[in-house]
């Protein structure tokens, strides 16, 4: 009897250290697999308004959005100074990987906002150019896209923004940048490449912004066809296009020479030694600057910026501060702005056949 007791005390034991063995695996996949919370399960935080109007698939804001409590006049007053269209090159298969962050971030800052893809989505929504997608394509779908911002939009903008998905641009520093100049100046703005153009061109990656005179020029040079598809590099092919049609390559380093859009994520520029042999030293316009000094206090944008840095950059532009110090770089609004005019609020005009979007709700 004795012998049964202790053989059935053994096979409790084994039992007992089998089953603690599969929970304990079980919990601790769980957790390493979980982590922290995902963007997918993310919604925006903080915005005292995150309404759009949404007229012919393009997105409106109602308000410039910003923290409650916070003190934001200078940046109110430009919103309403330097309306920017941001439109967003994006494909079917980026819009819940990708573009959804986009829309759900930076975004929000921009006057207008519009998703160009090669089909149309009603429900993101997006326009659909009728392209085909792939890297051959992106030069069509930029021609197509500010051809349709021309036709559909030109009079609700001052000036034209194009970025990828993966790009994150701080808005509110872009309009300080483009308010030492008015719309009607034929010029552009980006990170500025130097080979194959007389006045250099501007990354893709980084995005670059065309004022409504540069655009209006754009757009008349494939109606004369100075301009022609020439290429499916996109960004070099639209920078040899703009100096053909009398467009300037602009300078976007700030008043201490550093530069503001950036080809890469912060930690590149910051962090890495670029190789001597990699093609980044051959195309940059200006010097390259290495460490915490290659990068403006003001910077505009970056690129290859996955969902989690999206969230991330979002959080350290409006949110983290250091207490007690008042910003070290904080340079007073260029004499121009004082003579740039505000625009009506928010809203289009015409409001035929609009509806209105909850971003937390959406997202």
């Amino acid at each position: 009897m004795g012998l049964l007791t202790t053989k059935s005390s053994l096979l409790a034991f084994h039992l007992g250290l089998i089953a603690g063995f599969i929970s304990t695996f079980y919990l601790v996949g769980n957790l390493r697999l979980e982590g922290p919370p995902r963007p997918s399960a993310q919604s925006p935080r903080g915005s005292r308004d995150s309404e759009w109007f949404v007229e012919k698939l393009a997105l409106f804001r109602v308000a410039h959005p910003h923290l409650a409590g916070e003190e934001s006049s200078v940046s109110d007053e430009l919103y309403d100074k330097v309306r920017i269209l941001c439109w967003v090159m994006t494909g079917p298969q980026n819009l819940e990987r990708k573009a959804r962050h986009v829309k759900a971030t930076w975004s929000r800052h921009c006057n207008v906002v519009l998703f160009m893809s090669s089909v149309q989505d009603e429900n993101f929504p997006t326009i659909g150019l009728g392209t085909k997608e792939g890297r051959d394509q992106l030069y069509w779908k930029t021609i197509r896209a500010f051809q349709y911002v021309h036709k559909h939009h030109f009079e609700q903008a001052d000036w034209f923004l194009k970025a990828d998905d993966d790009t994150f641009v701080v808005v509110d520093n872009l309009r300080w940048l483009l308010s030492n100049y008015t719309p009607d100046t034929p010029i552009y703005f980006g990170k500025r490449f130097r080979p194959f153009a007389k006045q250099g061109y501007m990354s893709g990656g980084a995005g670059y912004i065309l004022s409504k005179e540069a655009l209006q020029r754009f757009v008349a040079g494939f109606d004369s066809k100075v301009c022609s598809h020439t290429s499916s590099v996109e960004d070099l092919a639209l920078g040899q296009c703009m100096e053909k049609m009398g467009v300037a390559a602009g300078d976007s380093r700030d008043s201490e020479g550093r530069e503001t859009f950036h080809p890469f994520v912060p930690e590149s520029h910051l962090t890495e030694k670029f190789s001597k042999s990699f093609w980044y030293w051959n195309y940059c316009y200006y010097p390259i600057v290495e460490g915490p000094q290659c990068c403006s206090d003001l910077a505009i944008s970056f690129h290859y910026v996955n969902p989690e840095l999206m969230y991330t950059l979002e959080y350290l532009t409006y949110h983290l501060r250091a207490y007690g110090y008042r910003y070290r770089y904080h340079p007073p609004l260029p004499e121009n702005a004082a003579h740039l005019q505000p625009h009506p609020q928010g809203v289009p005009l015409e409001r035929t056949n609009t509806t209105t979007l909850q971003t937390e709700k959406k997202m």
